[in-house]
């Protein structure tokens, strides 16, 4: 009983990288904040929309707008978690193609083939009802096939189709085969360096996948250079937030917009912000809970929140109800049930899918399974 209590209350060692599950969690938060306003399309096209409206726009402003941006600090975060759990391992040879393959197959395609399935059922329901799609337009039998490929929107967002915003995952599984290989031949932090320069020469989506990933990989490999030296980590750990905020700050003092050098200042601050965010924390036990269970719905929030969005607005059409777009109950009740939908989702389905699809195609050597990693 005493060490049950001593369990609850005492401080544990990080097992995670809890920072970065919380960035995690904020930037899932600010795609669904962004992601909202399809409350008032019809079709493809959002109708009347009076932006300073929105639910809790005097706060939540930067969000309604930051979408695209959010999506990137995924793939720098991706990138960083990458380079940290799978750079030496692949390197050294101690993780190998297939079982490399079977970890990421296990973790993104349970979900995305079961809203896949969720929107493909969905969608005829409302073209039925206004004669065009909900939103993504291209939902035919030939995007489909590419769908089940996870290769659907791996060109171009302009080709958008079914549970759209599974298109910065096929175009983040591009960057992991490449992954893979490059390791194989050098783990060379050069490599990253010109990738990054390389992407900033190339307009679209892949190239900006590729620089901020392998410049999240860059923050990585410098917090792994830097553990033996706690001084040395500290002072980077101190520049990189003063950068950051003076970026931050600097940028919006001057009134800037995104368009115009905001995803340059987002790559020079994202591994910053990483970095910094990465260092080892010890917190309660309860609180290492919650941080790693908002972290864990991240992938889920994002792959479900527009299946319950398509569901909702077929909803109110049954009702035959107008949506409340403007109504901050409305938009606490589509947030409140997306992320507990999406915590039940990773608990009941994603977790118990990934450990069934590894039992089956991981190699079992000398009797005992070797442990995956995550």
């Amino acid at each position: 009983m005493q060490g049950e209590l001593t369990s609850r209350v005492a401080p544990v060692r990080a097992n995670k990288l809890l920072g970065l599950e919380l960035l995690r969690f904020l930037t899932a938060f600010a795609i669904l904040v962004f992601h909202y306003r399809q409350f008032a399309f019809v079709g493809d096209r959002e109708v009347g929309l009076l932006w300073d409206q929105l639910p809790i726009y005097w706060l939540l402003a930067p969000f309604y707008s930051s979408g695209p941006y959010a999506v990137r600090m995924f793939w720098c975060i991706s990138g960083f978690i990458f380079f940290w759990k799978y750079r030496d391992a692949i390197a050294d040879r101690a993780l190998d193609g297939w079982r490399f393959f079977v970890l990421r197959f296990s973790r993104l395609y349970p979900l995305h083939l079961a809203t896949l399935l969720a929107v493909a059922l969905l969608q005829p329901l409302y073209f039925n009802v206004n004669g065009s799609w909900f939103v993504y337009q291209n939902n035919d039998l030939a995007h489909f096939v590419l769908q089940l490929l996870m290769a659907g929107n791996a060109t171009s967002q302009d080709a958008l189709s079914f549970n759209g915003p599974i298109w910065s995952v096929s175009v983040e599984v591009l960057v992991y085969f490449f992954f893979f290989v490059m390791l194989l031949a050098t783990r060379s932090w050069l490599l990253n360096v010109a990738l990054i320069a390389f992407s900033l020469t190339v307009p679209g989506e892949i190239a900006d996948c590729f620089g901020f990933f392998y410049a999240g990989g860059l923050a990585a490999m410098a917090r792994q250079s830097l553990q033996s030296s706690p001084a040395r980590a500290l002072a980077a750990e101190i520049a990189g937030w003063l950068i950051v905020v003076s970026l931050t700050c600097g940028y919006w003092l001057m009134g800037g917009r995104l368009e115009s050098i905001g995803l340059l200042l987002l790559l020079i601050c994202t591994p910053m912000l990483l970095y910094s965010l990465s260092r080892e924390l010890v917190l309660p036990a309860r609180l290492q809970r919650i941080l790693e269970a908002a972290g864990n719905v991240t992938y889920s929030s994002y792959l479900l929140h527009f299946p319950i969005q398509l569901a909702m607005v077929l909803g109110f059409h049954v009702m035959q109800a107008s949506i409340p777009l403007y109504d901050d109950a409305f938009f606490g009740l589509f947030i409140g049930i997306t992320l507990l939908a999406s915590h039940f989702t990773y608990r009941y389905f994603e977790a118990p899918a990934q450990g069934l699809i590894r039992a089956a195609l991981l190699p079992v050597r000398g009797g005992i399974r070797r442990p995956a990693m995550a």
